[in-house]
C-alpha cells in the first residue's frame, strides 16, 4: 500500500505540474511577446505545448489509473474481498476490468503479501528463509535456545552455532 500510495503522490504531482504549465506558458508566451523577449516568449511556448498535451495525459492515463488500482487494492487489503467475482460486485466493476486491474497491481507490487491463483487472491504464508527460527543447545554453557541463520550465536554467552 505504501508503494501505491507514493506512486499516487507522483501521479499527482506530476499531473498539476502539467496543470499549472498551461496556464504559465500562456503568460510568458504574452509577456514576451509584449516586451520583445525572445527566451521568454520561447519558454511560454514550451509549457504551453507540454501543458496542452501533457495535462490530460497526465490526470487521465497517470493519476485516475492509479487511483482506481488504489480501490482494487482497498478491497483486498481492507475488505478482506479476495475474488474476481467479489471486487467486481463491490466496486461496480466487470470481472474482466477487474482481472485487468489486478494484473497490473501485482505488477507493480501494490498487493504485497498476497499472490493470485486464477481469479482468487491468497494471503502469501511463505516466509523469508533468512527469518526462519532454529533451536539448538549451546555447546559451550548448555543452555537452550533459538536463532535464526543471520544471527547463529548463543544469547548467553555468544558462542557460534554450527
Amino acid at each position: 500500500m505504501e508503494r501505491l500510495k507514493k506512486d499516487l503522490k507522483k501521479q499527482l504531482a506530476l499531473a498539476l505540474a502539467f496543470t499549472f504549465a498551461l496556464p504559465v506558458g500562456g503568460v510568458m508566451l504574452g509577456v514576451g511577446l509584449g516586451f520583445g523577449i525572445p527566451a521568454v516568449w520561447g519558454v511560454g511556448i514550451a509549457f504551453l505545448a507540454a501543458g496542452f498535451y501533457g495535462c490530460p495525459i497526465a490526470w487521465t492515463s497517470g493519476y485516475v489509473v492509479t487511483k482506481g488500482l488504489e480501490r482494487i487494492v482497498q478491497a483486498v487489503t481492507n475488505e478482506h474481498l479476495y475474488t474476481v467475482d467479489e471486487i467486481a460486485e463491490q466496486t461496480g466493476q466487470k470481472p474482466r476490468f477487474v482481472r485487468a486491474k489486478l494484473d497490473v497491481c501485482f505488477k507493480r507490487q501494490y498487493l504485497v503479501g498476497f499472490k493470485r491463483n486464477g481469479d482468487n487472491i491468497l494471503a502469501n504464508f511463505n516466509t523469508d528463509i533468512l527469518t526462519r527460527v532454529e533451536s539448538a543447545e549451546c555447546a559451550a554453557c548448555g543452555a537452550k535456545f533459538t536463532y535464526t541463520p543471520t544471527d547463529p550465536r548463543c544469547p548467553y554467552c555468544g558462542t557460534r552455532v554450527n
